[in-house]
């Protein structure tokens, strides 16, 4: 049985992990603009939600047969990959509400923040710099910015940060949109806070894998509110008020 670290072993910091793909970067737009380019149909984003992930970046039942004749071959599947990196770096957006809250935690002076990411571009992270340094967002004033292979469970990395920066487990939080990444925050002793607008609509989050209700965000707007109201932050509604 390991030792549990003393209360003094502790950072008085908090910290804060930002899933990229579908909690701050609007990632279904990337992938349908991609597919849209060679020929292929993605199909709504409620059914894309609804897949399993293999079938994320093949379309659903209705599209897969014709998707996947034009991705079987090796020469084809580079060049979507190339297609959906320049997609992400030169035009995906962030939800609405991020760019203004990711300013917030990088200002506080108690607040450890950065992104993990498990995207399939070329160069990850690379891209990832370019996608939010065209927001305004330079990736150099976060405290970290993690690519984590799509074979990889992501309970390692997040407790490999926490211990990076010796963050007492009760004042460390991620910020997720699939199940898995619930199920990695609860293995790391993190507490989650879980949205449904990205790869995994409420329905499923909730009756599929028994993720609360409560924790779940149905838009972005709701989690940069929740996560504000969390860590003490003010709220944007008060930022504009002392702007005016």
């Amino acid at each position: 049985m390991g030792l549990v670290p003393a209360a003094s072993m502790y950072s008085a910091r908090r910290l804060v992990i930002l899933d990229a793909d579908g909690t701050t970067v609007d990632a279904f737009s990337a992938i349908e603009a991609t597919f849209s380019r060679h020929g292929m149909t993605l199909g709504d984003e409620e059914r894309f939600q609804k897949r399993r992930r293999l079938f994320k970046y093949f379309g659903g039942l209705r599209e897969f047969p014709a998707n996947l004749k034009k991705q079987v071959r090796k020469k084809s599947r580079k060049q979507l990959i190339e297609t959906l990196t320049d997609v992400y770096r030169e035009e995906t957006r962030l939800y609405p509400g991020v760019v203004s809250l990711i300013q917030a935690l990088i200002d506080a002076p108690d607040i450890v923040v950065g992104i993990v990411t498990r995207n399939v571009c070329n160069e990850p992270v690379e891209t990832m710099r370019q996608l939010f340094a065209r927001h305004g967002v330079g990736v150099d004033a976060l405290d970290f910015l993690i690519h984590v292979p799509t074979k990889e469970e992501k309970t390692a990395t997040f407790r490999a940060i926490r211990e990076r920066f010796s963050i007492n487990p009760a004042l460390a939080y991620i910020c997720g949109d699939e199940h898995k990444d619930f199920a990695a925050a609860a293995a790391s002793g993190m507490h989650p806070f879980m949205v449904s607008y990205g790869f995994e609509d409420h329905k499923r989050l909730v009756k599929k894998f028994d993720v609360p209700e409560e924790i779940i965000s149905r838009t972005p707007e709701e989690l940069c509110a929740r996560v504000r109201h969390a860590l003490r932050l003010p709220s944007e509604q008060a930022l504009c008020q002392i702007s005016a």
